[in-house]
């Protein structure tokens, strides 16, 4: 439980690399972690063969706020594709394809073991 007190950036951080440690495994290669600007935050942006793929993720680690899938909402989704296109803007490429991803951590059940989802094309 010590682990729940710990402050909500470490625990997005924690999220983070574990979502970023899973998707490596599946072959995306991380191209960078928190993309920030003044309108908001990219958690990951990765590429995934010769498409480029921007990540949202989201950690639980308590039931009560209910899936970690279902609190990306309306507003949450336009800003990360204005952020898209920030990102594109500072750094273009040569990309055949772009893509949004969801990536779920949830640590409700033991903590050294979270169940990681993978929600592709999710937005």
């Amino acid at each position: 439980m010590a682990e729940y007190r710990s402050s909500r950036r470490e625990r997005g951080q924690r999220g983070e690399g574990a979502a970023a440690d899973f998707l490596e495994k599946l072959g995306y290669k991380i191209e960078a972690r928190n993309f920030r600007t003044r309108y908001g935050e990219i958690d990951l942006i990765a590429s995934d063969g010769d498409t480029l793929v921007f990540v949202e993720v989201r950690s639980r680690y308590t039931a009560n706020l209910g899936p970690p899938e279902e609190s990306i909402g309306y507003k949450k989704r336009a800003r990360l594709r204005q952020l898209a296109l920030l990102y594109l803007s500072a750094y273009p490429g040569s990309w055949k394809g772009l893509r949004f991803d969801v990536v779920t951590v949830n640590y409700t059940g033991r903590m050294d073991q979270p169940l990681i989802k993978l929600y592709r094309n999710a937005l």
